[in-house]
């Protein structure tokens, strides 16, 4: 790849480890590896592509995304499940999502990728746990791989249904064996444990209320047979979340987790509203980490996430905008600024969160929570992953004194330029990789056919 020189940016944020913010800061890019970090007088004047930012752009690190189901987006706003909460809501739509097929899974992974790289996402990690007609994981990753986005895909599964005891239907779940063979064959198929990889597998068998004890013990072995496959589920999502950990397991969902060998550094469970204080404790111990999903969770009716208390312990923290099902949206920049309001709101304290606290859990947070050590900040030998955004427009007007912090307290919509793995993938507010217009006329398609099949 040629070289790129990013220079002239107003506010240069690095999130390095002295959380350096410089002014009149400068990039090199090297073969889609940061080479240099300045300012625009102390890097070299030249490279083969030179990108003139003028003192008008804040850069920061790609946000990082760690919790997302993207065929949701094809089920935004179904009217019977706008007034839901979690059990409802699943037991709502599960029969829409049935009518899923592999077209469906293809073009929902490019338009949930699309709205993520637009709203600053870089990185990604994506839950897909049914796989109705003919979809499989396969047909995600070649979606993401189309359009650029680096990715983490969570081979999700469902295996208790209605019948024995679960939530799901029947017809939705699969054969353990078979979700473990599947498994095992898109771990040796895709998986990249390299730094800079643009795609690494997860196994994620789905929740407590849809798979058994047994697929939770037997993914976490299978994953821990490979290097760097990570684990996911959901957990303690709401109180019936933890009412059926009690009633099935006897167990409130933390120690359910830890009695199956989901507690560790290479684990991380979305949303957690309800985790109990000693859980929180014992992620901490364990560098157990969580993907925090506020809007999602204030939707339905979930409850706010205790986030300081889990930083106050040490718990690895990402941001997660879970599925544009519940959200409805797969905005990150709007997930960064509910979750600073959000943990305000929960401990009535204005100080419970800063901007600069939200940036470090969008940024350096997810990153952890992925097991990544090559994004997340920038700094020579990182990849290439940064955003900038135009400081002159209405959102940003009378607060140049502190754009860092502007960037979470002011509402942005969407970022100007995006850059992963060195690519440019957005252009002044254009995505490049592909026609956005055609891609929403087949999103909008499909997700009518799928209701009306119903």
């Amino acid at each position: 790849m040629p070289s790129l020189l990013i220079k002239n940016i107003h506010t240069l944020v690095t999130m390095n480890a002295a959380r350096e913010e410089i002014r009149n800061g400068a990039l090199l890019i090297q073969d889609h590896v940061i080479e240099q970090v300045g300012t625009t007088d102390e890097l070299p004047q030249t490279a083969d592509e030179v990108l003139d930012l003028q003192g008008h752009y804040l850069v920061l690190p790609g946000l990082i995304n760690t919790h997302h189901h993207f065929y949701q987006c094809l089920t935004r706003v179904i009217p019977a499940a706008q007034n839901c909460d979690l059990f409802h809501w699943l037991q709502t739509l599960y029969p829409i999502w049935s009518n899923l097929t592999a077209e469906g899974v293809y073009i929902s992974a490019q338009m949930a990728a699309a709205e993520l790289i637009l709203s600053g996402c870089t990185t990604a990690s994506d839950h897909l746990y049914l796989y109705p007609n003919d979809c499989t994981l396969d047909d995600e990753i070649r979606a993401v791989q189309a359009i650029g986005l680096r990715f983490h895909a969570s081979r999700g599964s469902m295996s208790v249904g209605e019948s024995q005891g679960g939530l799901p239907p029947d017809s939705l779940v699969e054969d353990e064996a078979a979700i473990l063979k599947d498994s095992q064959r898109l771990i040796e198929q895709y998986h990249d444990n390299s730094r800079h990889a643009m795609v690494r597998i997860t196994l994620a068998p789905c929740s407590p209320f849809s798979v058994s004890t047994n697929l939770m013990r037997e993914s976490a072995a299978l994953a821990r047979s490979y290097a760097g496959v990570r684990l996911h589920t959901h957990l303690a999502e709401n109180k019936s979340d933890v009412e059926y950990s009690l009633a099935q397991f006897g167990m409130v969902p933390g120690d359910y987790a830890a009695s199956v060998g989901w507690l560790g550094e290479d684990v991380w469970h979305a949303h957690c509203v309800q985790l109990s204080p000693e859980s929180i404790r014992k992620f901490g111990q364990t560098g157990t980490g969580v993907a925090h999903c506020p809007c999602s969770n204030m939707r339905l009716a979930s409850g706010i996430a205790p986030i300081r208390q889990m930083l106050d312990h040490k718990v690895p923290v990402g941001l997660g905008v879970d599925g544009s099902a519940s959200n409805d949206t797969g905005n990150l920049m709007q997930e960064a600024r509910s979750a600073f309001l959000a943990a305000r709101v929960r401990d009535c304290d204005a100080s419970a969160m800063s901007a600069r606290d939200v940036l470090e859990i969008a940024t350096l947070g997810g990153a952890r929570v992925l097991g990544r050590d090559d994004v997340g900040y920038l700094a020579p030998g990182m990849s290439a992953d940064l955003i900038a955004i135009n400081l002159d427009r209405p959102q940003f007007a009378g607060a140049l004194h502190d754009p860092v912090a502007a960037f979470v307290f002011c509402a942005i919509d969407r970022v100007d330029y995006s850059f992963i793995n060195g690519k440019k993938v957005v252009d002044q507010g254009h995505l490049t990789p592909i026609d956005l217009a055609t891609l929403i006329e087949k999103a909008n398609r499909i997700a009518q056919q799928m209701v009306e099949r119903v």
